[in-house]
Formats: C-alpha cells, structure tokens, sequence
C-alpha cells in the first residue's frame, strides 16, 4: 500500500470516529448548571496567570506587622508598564463628499 493509500485510510479512520462521536454528543442532554460551572471553570482557568493582581489575594499574605508599610494612596502606573502596548490610532471618518 503507497503512502497516499495509507493516509486516504487514516483520514476515513478520523472521519468515522469524529461523525459518530458527534452522533453520539448530539443526543446527550446536559442541565443548565452544568453549562454554568464549566463556564465559570474555563473563566477561572484561561485568567489564571492574572490572579496574582486580584486585591483579595493580599489578605491572607499580610501580617499585621506589615500593615503600616502598606501605602494608602492607589498605584499609579509607571511609564514602563504604559510602553508595553502600542499607541493608539486615531482618525475621523467623513462623509464622502456629493458629487453633482
């Protein structure tokens, strides 16, 4: 068997699996809840590398020692975290102009 017989055969193989995979998912019916927590799951999951920047995630690491080095006045942003993203554009866009 040539090597394009073999992958015709192989791509058939997948084919198969994924149309009665599919046959099979289209008569599974899930609740609602279930729709909601695996949102809320992949949610949690895409955003965890961002988690370390949450407020609430400061009150368990603060010791009471610390609290009078903690500033009162909100962080401001410095000029090298505003250089990571590139500057804006901006533009007007007009009417075109009625030709007679």
């Amino acid at each position: 068997m040539g090597s394009t017989a073999q992958f015709g055969l192989v791509c058939f193989v997948i084919f198969f699996i994924f149309s009665q995979v599919f046959e099979w998912a289209s008569e599974v019916k899930l609740p609602l809840p279930f729709f909601i927590l695996a949102g809320a799951i992949l949610a949690i999951a895409s955003n965890l590398d961002r988690r370390a920047g949450f407020p609430f995630n400061l009150l368990n690491t603060i010791t009471p020692s610390e609290e009078s080095s903690i500033p009162t006045e909100p962080p401001t942003i410095s000029q090298s975290q505003t250089q990571k993203f590139p500057r804006e554009v901006s533009f007007t866009i007009r009417k075109p102009e009625k030709q007679d």
